[in-house]
């Protein structure tokens, strides 16, 4: 048996919610979880004021449908099978929506990823050195493979980093928790926060409130 490679182009989809305009003041790029769809995900941003933030979801191209009743479909960025080119793949998913939505310079440019999407977004912001005000890590693991060289180019008086998690978290064991601190350590050394919050592996409108205010 042998397996091949092929490359092909393939069309995707992505949300958003609100308006780019003059008025705005945050673009959010919010890379979901396992298990969602980006037109779900966005809705938990609906909170942050419509006329200063502009939300962009970008949407995992590997969708399944959800438990055995073949009624509601999620989505992965990533599995153990073939990783490597899938990652590529990722990141041509996430660079397109970003030269697509041409954000100007002037507006703040927050990066979020949430659980499975913490390891797209941070893969993301190293390899392209994508320039951003603010890089939220939300209750996801760090990829292994990344360093402080990866994340050398961000300077910590222009991008404040952020990690939350939820307190009753259930993926989110104290071991756990100390190895992501150790790991946000090595990538950022002082020049980040942690933030907790009473809440469970979900998304949290307390938390995101918690996040603008950073």
């Amino acid at each position: 048996m042998e397996e091949k490679e092929i490359a092909y182009q393939i069309t995707n989809t992505y949300s958003t919610m609100n308006a780019l305009t003059e008025k705005t003041k945050n673009v959010w790029f919010a890379c979901h979880g396992i298990g969602f769809l980006s037109r779900y995900f966005i809705k938990y941003f609906d909170q942050l004021n419509p006329e200063e933030n502009y939300i962009i979801a970008p949407q995992a191209s590997s969708k399944y449908y959800l438990k055995n009743e073949y009624k509601h479909v999620g989505a992965s960025w990533l599995t153990r099978e073939n990783t490597q080119t899938e990652i590529r793949n990722v990141m041509a998913n996430l660079n397109a929506i970003y030269h697509a939505e041409q954000i100007p310079s002037h507006i703040n440019f927050f990066v979020l990823g949430f659980s499975q999407g913490v390891s797209v977004a941070l893969r993301w912001v190293s390899r392209y050195q994508i320039p951003c005000d603010r890089l939220f890590i939300y209750a996801g693991s760090i990829p292994t493979e990344l360093t402080s060289k990866d994340f050398a180019f961000i300077n910590p008086e222009k991008t404040k980093v952020c990690n939350i998690v939820g307190l009753q978290d259930e993926y989110f064991t104290e071991e756990r928790m100390q190895q992501e601190h150790d790991k946000m350590q090595l990538l950022f050394g002082k020049n980040y926060t942690f933030k907790t919050y009473e809440g469970t592996h979900k998304v949290s409108r307390t938390a995101l409130e918690m996040l603008k205010k950073t």
